[in-house]
């Protein structure tokens, strides 16, 4: 009844949904990130400017009867919290902005992923500092923490490394879309021989044969430093900043797994610096990913150094063991008269009180009621009292 990879989200599941959104917004607040709602639609000339061919093929895409324009049902709303910053709510300085939404994919990103995620995500304009990137990516794993997830692994990468070593190499921009999607797929042995066909400079070819090995814990670190004695000064400041972030996480989440990839290339054509992305073990996709993505603004008339991160909220609640609050119900029975008054306004007090209270229905609802109710209430002496049900 539904399209492929389009899904309803019934009630126990959209209970446990959005308890958690509300914590994780709630998580936000109190780090002062507010809260913004964009709309689902936009002129596609703001909604996909800056953020890669990728989004674009991910847009649907319909036609405004009032404009006679393209208006694009987003598929990510990052691009529209930088319009945010840049035009609607600018601000000199930091700018901390987080949202939670449905987006809209035109095919699944992953083998039966959802066409319809609920996205979740924070972002910090107006901030070129390390110490930037190292809160959002705070932020992410204490959200990963809410949702209850109990192992996490942290991939760090910068996308610096990949681009000063084709610069070295002196790559023009088709060479650089060769290697990158050569990179992107992990594909090693073919790296070896598109660098042998396309690289004469000796230094520069051993230095893009290494890359895809470097990988690993923060050891890999020290090995890049010493195999990239002599590059460019723009690589070398990369590797500092992945040392400082790995040395300050380390720190407040001993329990999380770092694992380095210096030639991760995710979100090349926009992000300019550091990349990361969380994984937990038997789950092959990222839970949460971001990065730096800096000069997205200008398109908007403002160039504003940027970094943040997203996550599926319902991924979150299906891999995670947040505890629900849902306690059970208490049934209110059919009274009338006085009585019914009095009734009446016990059940506004619990109600006020966060109790569910299900009030009795001449024609039935018993399904619900024995499903949801444990407790009941009880006249006894003039007063409503809550009992369990027998």
């Amino acid at each position: 009844m539904l399209p492929d990879g389009i899904a309803e989200i019934l009630p126990a599941d959209a209970l446990q949904i959005e308890t958690l959104r509300r914590h994780l917004l709630d998580l936000y607040h109190s780090w002062g990130y507010e809260l913004v709602i964009p709309p689902m639609l936009e002129f596609t000339e703001s909604l996909l400017i800056g953020m890669g061919h990728d989004l674009e093929l991910s847009t649907f895409k319909v036609t405004d009867q009032l404009s006679g324009r393209t208006l694009g049902i987003r598929a990510d709303i990052t691009p529209q919290a930088a319009r945010i910053d840049a035009h609607s709510f600018p601000r000199a300085g930091a700018n901390r902005l987080c949202y939670a939404g449905h987006v809209l994919h035109t095919r699944p990103r992953t083998a039966m992923g959802s066409r319809a995620p609920i996205q979740i995500g924070a972002e910090l304009y107006g901030v070129e500092s390390l110490q930037a990137d190292i809160e959002v990516i705070s932020l992410m794993l204490e959200s990963l923490q809410i949702a209850g997830i109990e192992q996490i692994h942290l991939d760090l990468g910068h996308v610096a490394i990949y681009r000063s070593l084709a610069d070295a190499a002196g790559l023009d921009a088709e060479q650089r879309r060769e290697l990158f999607a050569l990179l992107q797929s992990k594909a090693s042995a073919d790296v070896q021989n598109w660098v042998q066909d396309n690289v004469p400079e000796p230094r520069a070819a051993a230095w893009l044969r290494a890359l895809p090995r470097l990988a690993g814990g923060r050891d890999c670190l020290a090995r890049a430093r010493d195999l990239f004695t002599g590059a460019p000064a723009e690589l070398g400041a990369a590797l500092a900043d992945l040392q400082r972030v790995a040395e300050s996480l380390a720190n407040r989440y001993p329990a999380v797994e770092l694992f380095f990839d210096l030639s991760e290339v995710r979100g090349y054509d926009y992000e300019t610096g550091l990349v990361f992305a969380a994984y937990t073990p038997g789950h092959g996709q990222a839970l949460a990913n971001g990065g730096r993505y800096n000069g997205i603004g200008a398109v908007f008339g403002r160039d504003r150094p940027a970094t943040g991160f997203s996550s599926d909220l319902v991924s979150l609640n299906t891999l995670g063991r947040a505890a629900g609050l849902e306690g059970g119900a208490i049934l209110a029975p059919l009274a009338e008269g006085a009585e019914g008054e009095t009734l009446w306004r016990a059940v506004e007090k619990l109600r006020r009180r966060g109790e569910v209270v299900i009030a009795a229905l001449p024609d039935g609802a018993e399904g619900e009621v024995q499903s949801r109710c444990d407790r009941e209430l009880r006249l006894e002496n003039g007063d409503w009292a809550v009992k369990p049900r027998a």
